[in-house]
């Protein structure tokens, strides 16, 4: 038997695997059962990381459709700790401000740049002041000491204009903003447009600058964590996930470089992080 040969059959099989499970994975963005099993394959790759960012403890959407909610505030947590500045974020709070919009899906679907609207108009609250959708929205949020309203703690959390919004069409021109075109996009946010070259060396960037990124394909969205490689030196994205933590990483995902070249919509960040002043 030629060794090296079943060497390499082998750990072909391994990334095939992967690429179907990930492929299974991101085509929704309510868990669901059968994901779990799906990722359990992934156990029989080995990850060195390479780059792991702060972040908060992960959550868990549940059934709903709300995975960009929790996504964009993850990045926004990530953000704030690497600036040495601990904040955890209700998504059930922004939830519950979506009963307030008539343009608002029943299904409460959405992206990353609608959240990052509503904050602006509703504002935000931590994570203990609000762990349900069914409690009711807090009038105020009390910290040092000091009561602010919502939509005064958002202004110190995500102030407006603080995030870039990128997204890649090649159909579009380039280094232009333009709406992105899916119904999730309810509001008509527009995005600058970049190539994929650009857009992936961006996020790498801002991934190994300890920076929050959001990411999007068409059907999930995650937050952008870290940077890591498996034995045969193929690169990773490391996501946080909104699925609990019993799953084979405990609430992370390892995405190829390579998916996030062909899949990805949309990215968020920082202006800062992007390299802009």
């Amino acid at each position: 038997m030629n060794y090296e040969l079943f060497r390499t059959f082998v750990t072909d099989m391994k990334r095939i695997v992967y690429l179907i499970t990930i492929l299974v994975l991101l085509t929704g963005c309510a868990k669901k059962k059968d994901f779990r099993y799906a990722t359990s394959l992934t156990e029989s790759l080995h990850f060195t990381n390479e780059v792991l960012n702060r972040m908060t403890p992960v959550k868990d959407q549940g059934d709903s459709e709300t995975c960009w909610i929790y996504a964009m505030l993850a990045a926004i947590e990530t953000e704030h700790l690497a600036w040495g500045d601990s904040v955890n974020l209700s998504p059930y709070y922004i939830e519950k401000m979506m009963e307030q919009e008539p343009e608002a899906p029943e299904s409460k679907r959405g992206e990353a740049a609608t959240l990052l609207r509503l904050i602006e108009k509703y504002g935000i609250v931590g994570y203990d002041a609000m762990r349900s959708v069914d409690t009711p929205a807090p009038r105020y949020v009390f910290m040092l000491g000091a009561e602010y309203t919502p939509q005064e703690f958002a202004r110190s959390v995500c102030a407006p204009g603080e995030y870039l919004q990128l997204m890649r069409d090649d159909d579009k021109p380039y280094y232009a903003e333009t709406e992105l075109d899916t119904p999730d996009n309810w509001l008509h946010d527009r995005y600058l447009n970049i190539p994929m070259d650009s857009l992936f060396a961006k996020t790498e960037r801002a991934v190994r600058q300890h920076h929050g990124v959001c990411w999007c394909d068409e059907g999930h969205g995650m937050a952008i964590v870290g940077i890591a490689h498996d034995d045969e030196g193929k690169k990773y994205f490391i996501m946080k996930n909104s699925w609990g933590t019993d799953r084979p990483y405990r609430g992370l995902e390892y995405v190829p470089f390579d998916y996030f070249k062909k899949h990805t919509v949309s990215v968020i960040m920082t202006k800062k992080a992007y390299g802009l002043p």
